[in-house]
């Protein structure tokens, strides 16, 4: 059933009158859909209409509620992705995905070893937003998730305050989602950042930073020092470095598997 996105403002009673003109055209015109067909409308406060098409006008759609009832699609926790964007296809195919797995939000990150410069980021994160939208609709999401602006590590964690943070890290870590679950699964409500890290790999300036937040819940230093890896004991418990396993993975299978993984652990375990 079609899935579209509308304003409380829009139901009379028993009706649903659809006037906007991206939404009247994808229905109207691309869809060709025709009176009788039924329609799945969501509002801005999470109310899913079961809807029939009663009218086609040249200016609206007007359609009846058969059923109405809360929205499931989405999750209990906030899960927000920072990653270092990827070429085109690459990206867009990532951007779909952690849509279509529930995530708030995204935040690209110009990273030491991003494939993109920064004016380009910033070029394509209208289109992304776009993709957001078009695969929170094709999935019946409940909202549509925010692709954030451009940003960095460093603003990151001093900006933006997380109950966990989740840092895949490729070369220095060894716990895995699973052992994060046992010590500190997730609970209902949290909001946490789940970090992917550019196609060629976090730089060794970042992985200092990242260490040193962990070590001394400090993330203000501009200037990191050399952290030895036997310093990293979770001073920060917020930070975790977990590994998604021996094999190397693209980023974008990366920020796939990370993300289904995280859900499947918190929908199995006891929050």
């Amino acid at each position: 059933m079609p899935h579209f996105f509308i304003n409380s403002s829009q139901v009379d009673n028993d009706k649903i009158i659809i006037s906007d003109k991206e939404n009247y055209l994808h229905i109207a015109r691309s869809l060709r859909s025709r009176i009788g067909e039924n329609l799945l409308l969501i509002d801005e406060n999470q109310i899913q209409y079961e809807t029939a098409i009663e009218e086609i006008t040249n200016s609206e759609i007007i359609t009846s509620i058969n059923n109405k009832y809360p929205s499931k699609r989405y999750l209990d926790f906030e899960l927000y992705l920072a990653q270092s964007p990827l070429r085109s296809d690459a990206q867009n195919l990532l951007i779909e995905k952690a849509t279509e797995l529930g995530v708030n939000g995204i935040y690209p990150v110009k990273t030491d070893n991003c494939a993109l410069n920064s004016e380009m980021i910033d070029k394509k994160i209208p289109k992304w937003q776009k993709i957001m939208y078009e695969a929170s609709k094709q999935c019946e999401r409940a909202i549509v998730p925010t692709c954030f602006e451009r940003t960095t590590f460093e603003k990151l964690f001093q900006d933006v305050k997380f109950d966990k943070i989740i840092v895949f890290c490729e070369r220095i870590a060894s716990r895995t989602i699973r052992d994060s679950f046992k010590d500190k699964p997730i609970r209902k409500g949290e909001k946490v950042l789940v970090i992917i890290g550019p196609e060629g790999g976090f730089s060794q300036r970042e992985f200092d930073y990242i260490r040193y937040c962990k070590t001394s819940g400090d993330s203000s230093h501009s200037v990191i020092r050399r952290v030895k890896p036997e310093e990293c004991i979770a001073q920060n418990d917020k930070i975790e470095m977990l590994t998604l396993g021996d094999m190397i993975l693209k980023a974008e299978t990366a920020t796939t598997v990370a993300l289904g993984n995280i859900i499947y652990e918190y929908s199995n375990s006891d929050r």
